[in-house]
C-alpha cells in the first residue's frame, strides 16, 4: 500500500514531489523512470548503444513514435553520435563531463538543443516531439529539436469563404499558424509570447501582438486573465474563450474567432491580441466588438462601394433573423389592421383549419428547421446538404398539405433561415437563433409591445457590454466619428486613415506622415 502511494505522487505531474525529481548518474535508472512514468507505452523508443572507441560510453536516445521526425532524428542525431564519436582521439580517457560537453558543442546538430536536469522539464521536451539524449554517467539529457509527424496540410477556409482573398486557413500546428501571420507581417514588432496551459495537457499557447500599436492596458489584461487558468486540460482554444470572456451568461459571443491568416493580420494590424492554441485552427482575438461580427474578409476585397451595400444587406439580414418570425406573429395575432386587406385575407383563409395557435405553429416549425440545419452539419457533407435542403421542402410541404401549419409560416421560417445563412459568423447566428424565440415569445404575449420590450432589453444589455474595458457597442455607443469610416460602411482605403480610437491608442494613425495620403495623379507620368 506504501509503494503504491509512492508511485501515485512521484507521477502527479501537478506535484511539487514530481516537479523536484533530477535525473541521476546512472543510465538504466534514468531509463526505468522514463519508462515508468510513461507507463511503458508502446509508441515509446528508445535506442541504446556504446559511441564505439575510445569510449565505450553508454548513450540513449529516446523519443515519442509519431511526434519526431525519424530522418532528421537518424541524420542528425544518432548518426552524428556514432560517426563522429568513432574518429576521435584524446590524450587520456574521457570523463563523462568531457564526453556530455563534446556531445553538445561538436556533435548534436540540430537547430536546438538544451540541457535538462529535471524530469518533468525531460517530459514536456519528450512530449513536444523532441529526441532525449542521455549520456551513462551524465546528472543530465540533452532535449533536440526534431519534431515532425503527420499535420494537416494547409487547406482553403471552410466557414470563412472568400472569392477574391487569400485561400489559406489556419491549421493544428502553433508553428505553422504564426509562421503564416508572419509572412504577412514582417516586421520586427510582431512581437509572440508562448505559455502552456492544462496541468495534465500542457497545451502551448501563443499570444501574438504588434508592440507599439496594440494598446498596453488590453494587452496586461489578456495575460492576467490567462495566468488565471487553473485546469487540468486545455484542449482547444473554446477552453480559453470561457475563461477570458467578460461576461459568460450573454448570448452575444465577446471573443472574436477565425480560421483565416489576413483577418488576424488586419486585427493585428489595429491593434488587437490574437492568442493561438496548439492542436486548434481557431485562434482567439481580442477585445471585440459588435460590429466584426458582420464583417468578413471579403469586404477589402472588394470595392467599397459593393462592401458597403453587403454590409447593409448583413444588417439587415441580421434583423430578420432576429425578429423576422416575431414581426409575423405579432401582425397576425395582435395588429391586422396594419397588414393590407387582400394580404390579410389571404393569410385568414390558410389559417382556416390549422389546430394550433400561431405561436405554436411557428415554434413547431423553427424547431423543425434547427433539428434539419443540426443534422446538415452533423452527418457526412454531401449527405448532410441533402439532408437540410430536401428534408425542408418535403417536411414545409408536406406539413402545409396535412394542414399543420399555414404555407405564410413556412415562407417566414424559411426565410429566417436563408437570411441567417448571411451572417458571417456563427457565433453571432447562433446568438441570433436563441434569441429569435424569446422574441417570439413576447410577441405572441404582447404583440408589437412586446418586441419593442424585448429589443430594449436586449439593447440595454448589449450597452451595457465590454470586452476588455471596451465598449461592446463601440463606435456606436459611444459613438465615435473617426471611427465611422470602417463601421457600417467601409470607405475607400485612402480614406482609412485611423485605427480604432479605444483598440489602440498608442498609434492610431495608419499613415505615418501626411505624404502618405493619396495625391492626383501626374498626367505626365509614365
Amino acid at each position: 500500500m506504501q509503494k503504491k502511494e509512492q508511485h501515485k505522487v512521484f507521477y502527479d505531474n501537478t506535484d511539487d514531489a514530481f516537479n523536484k525529481q533530477l535525473l541521476v548518474q546512472t543510465l538504466e535508472s534514468n531509463i526505468h523512470k522514463i519508462k515508468e512514468a510513461l507507463g511503458r507505452s508502446g509508441d515509446l523508443i528508445i535506442r541504446q548503444f556504446n559511441m564505439g572507441e575510445p569510449f565505450h560510453q553508454k548513450v540513449a536516445t529516446i523519443y515519442i513514435n509519431g511526434l519526431t521526425d525519424k530522418k532528421l532524428m537518424g541524420n542528425f542525431i544518432i548518426e552524428k553520435l556514432i560517426n563522429k564519436a568513432s574518429v576521435l582521439e584524446h590524450e587520456k580517457p574521457w570523463s563523462p563531463v568531457e564526453l556530455g560537453q563534446y556531445i553538445l558543442d561538436g556533435i548534436l546538430s540540430t537547430t536546438h538543443v538544451e540541457e535538462v536536469t529535471e524530469l518533468n522539464k525531460l517530459f514536456s521536451f519528450l512530449l513536444s516531439g523532441q529526441t532525449i539524449v542521455i549520456v551513462d554517467g551524465l546528472a543530465q539529457a540533452y532535449a533536440c529539436a526534431s519534431q515532425g509527424g503527420e499535420l494537416r496540410s494547409i487547406t482553403e477556409p471552410i466557414a470563412e469563404p472568400s472569392v477574391r482573398g487569400p485561400k489559406d486557413s489556419f491549421t493544428e500546428s502553433l508553428i505553422t499558424n504564426t509562421a503564416m501571420v508572419r509572412r504577412r507581417i514582417k516586421s520586427p514588432n510582431l512581437w509572440l509570447e508562448t505559455r502552456k496551459l492544462g496541468k495534465i495537457t500542457q497545451t502551448e499557447i501563443g499570444i501574438m501582438y504588434l508592440n507599439g500599436i496594440v494598446n498596453d492596458k488590453i494587452l496586461e489584461e489578456v495575460r492576467k486573465r490567462i495566468d488565471r487558468i487553473e485546469v487540468d486540460e486545455v484542449i482547444g482554444s473554446n477552453t480559453i474563450e470561457e475563461w477570458i470572456s467578460d461576461d459568460n451568461l450573454t448570448p452575444w459571443p465577446t471573443v472574436f474567432l477565425t480560421e483565416r491568416p489576413d483577418v488576424v493580420t488586419g486585427n493585428l494590424l489595429e491593434g488587437r491580441v490574437a492568442i493561438f492554441v496548439d492542436g486548434t485552427p481557431i485562434p482567439l482575438i481580442v477585445p471585440a466588438t459588435w460590429n466584426q461580427f458582420l464583417q468578413t474578409a471579403e469586404d477589402y476585397y472588394l470595392r467599397w462601394s459593393v462592401a458597403g451595400f453587403l454590409r447593409f444587406l448583413r444588417i439587415v439580414s441580421f434583423l430578420i433573423t432576429l425578429l423576422g418570425p416575431s414581426l409575423f406573429i405579432a401582425f397576425v395575432s395582435f395588429h391586422p389592421e396594419l397588414i393590407p386587406t387582400p394580404l390579410l385575407i389571404n393569410l385568414a383563409a390558410q389559417r382556416q383549419g390549422i389546430p394550433f395557435p400561431i405561436i405554436v405553429e411557428a415554434l413547431l416549425m423553427e424547431l423543425t428547421f434547427e433539428v434539419l440545419r443540426e443534422a446538415g452539419v452533423r452527418m457526412p457533407r454531401p449527405v448532410g446538404q441533402a439532408v437540410s435542403i430536401v428534408g425542408a421542402l418535403v417536411l414545409g410541404e408536406a406539413a402545409v398539405m396535412a394542414g399543420i401549419v399555414s404555407s405564410a409560416m413556412v415562407i417566414v421560417v424559411a426565410a429566417t433561415a436563408i437570411a441567417s445563412f448571411t451572417l458571417p459568423h456563427f457565433s453571432l447566428t447562433d446568438a441570433s437563433r436563441l434569441l429569435r424565440f424569446f422574441m417570439m415569445i413576447l410577441a405572441s404575449t404582447f404583440g408589437l409591445y412586446g418586441i419593442g420590450l424585448g429589443v430594449i432589453i436586449l439593447v440595454a444589455h448589449t450597452v451595457s457590454l465590454r470586452s476588455f474595458g471596451i465598449p461592446y457597442l463601440a463606435p456606436f455607443a459611444p459613438f465615435i466619428i473617426t471611427d465611422q469610416e470602417d463601421a457600417i460602411l467601409r470607405l475607400p482605403k485612402p480614406f482609412l486613415s485611423k485605427r480604432p480610437r479605444l483598440i489602440s491608442q498608442n498609434r492610431t494613425n495608419r499613415t505615418a506622415t501626411k505624404k502618405n495620403k493619396k495625391t492626383k495623379r501626374d498626367p505626365n507620368a509614365t
